[in-house]
């Protein structure tokens, strides 16, 4: 199968490999805060690459600890549901927490998917709101645009972590996943947003991932 060839594990390393180096991705110099997301980007930098030779599965796989490590999906996913968090029983927030996971991972290997010279530049400086700290980044293209992804970082005892997702440096991920998911809460339990999370995943995995 192909997850288990050799051949394909050590082409992987080497895109992972070559990502680092910087091929397709400039690092910042490297601070605690910034740290997560040079490893973010040169994470992605290697599954754009690798993405017409690895299956989705094999992306799937190697950028899921990337992004576990770079993001605390667990606040996050409390910010988006809100006060009804704490109302839902045990089980059903760790079904939550898992189908949340699968659906941002997938969501970042459906995004990024193809290696066309892109460029990742993130900022030495780190900007400050409250006790939070932004790191601000910028996606160039060979055609000269650039997109904006600046990422909310939140320090814990393990760290700084992600905590949000700023499109074009306004444009909040967990706004906008906040009223669509809490809708799917009328009801009072987590059922329905579990049903749709996972439903999403396999979209967008081609029914590889659930």
């Amino acid at each position: 199968m192909f997850v288990n060839s050799p051949d394909r594990r050590t082409l992987f390393r080497f895109f992972l490999a070559s990502a680092i180096l910087g091929l397709g991705w400039r690092p910042a110099v490297a601070s605690e805060i910034t740290a997560p997301v040079e490893q973010l980007c040169a994470g992605l930098t290697a599954i754009m690459k690798a993405g017409k030779t690895a299956s989705f599965r094999q992306r799937f796989e190697t950028i899921a600890p990337v992004i576990g490590h770079t993001f605390d999906l667990q606040a996050i996913l409390r910010q988006v549901i809100g006060p009804r968090w704490a109302l839902l029983p045990m089980d059903q927030q760790a079904a939550l927490a898992d189908a949340f996971r699968r659906y941002t991972i997938a969501s970042y290997v459906a995004n990024f998917d193809t290696f066309t010279g892109q460029q990742f530049d993130i900022s030495p400086a780190v900007r400050a709101v409250g006790t939070d700290r932004v790191v601000e980044t910028r996606i160039a293209t060979p055609g000269g645009k650039a997109h904006a992804l600046d990422y909310v970082m939140r320090q814990e005892s393990g760290g700084w972590k992600v905590v949000d997702v700023l499109a074009e440096g306004s444009i909040s991920r967990v706004a906008s996943q906040r009223s669509e998911m809490r809708s799917l809460l009328a009801d009072g339990n987590g059922a329905g947003l579990l049903v749709s999370l996972r439903q999403k995943t396999a979209e967008l995995s081609g029914g590889i991932v659930q």
